[in-house]
């Protein structure tokens, strides 16, 4: 398994529509700027968190995107899974119904179940409010490392 850079992406456009505050319309202009992710490329992510029902768009001049929902609502498994699919890490484990040939007799398939769930648990104990709370505390760190030099 590994996560694309359009899943990078969207987990950093998400966090950075975050930051900003609850209810605040963000244009893609201005993530562009932050986190130096081309607005075209951006509008592509922007489409599948939308379908996801993750980000609803404002329009106008003044338009943008904003959450739909609290930061300790969005499970970064499930913006992952948005962008990405299925994160399982070997092919037969991507869907519901495990359709390969071998697996009732596959030796290693007990093994990748237990690296599915393993990762799985992983993204999904940790929401979008988890990761805006480490940027604070990282913020906080910072700004008291520089005052003490």
């Amino acid at each position: 398994m590994k996560i694309s850079t359009k899943g990078r992406y969207a987990l950093r456009m998400m966090l950075d529509i975050a930051k900003q505050g609850e209810g605040a319309v963000i244009s893609l202009k201005d993530i562009s700027g932050r986190q130096d992710i081309s607005v075209k490329y951006q509008e592509q992510i922007v489409m599948q968190l939308s379908r996801a029902g993750f980000l609803s768009s404002v329009r106008g001049p003044s338009g943008g995107y904003r959450l739909v929902r609290k930061p300790a609502e969005y499970k970064v498994g499930e913006i992952l899974r948005a962008i990405e699919g299925s994160l399982a890490p070997v092919a037969c484990l991507d869907g519901e119904e495990n359709h390969c040939a071998r697996c009732d007799y596959c030796e290693t398939l007990a093994f990748w179940q237990g690296l599915d769930e393993v990762i799985n648990r992983y993204v999904d104990q940790f929401t979008l409010q988890d990761l805006l709370d480490d940027c604070k505390e990282q913020e906080a760190k910072r700004e008291s490392a520089g005052k003490s030099q």
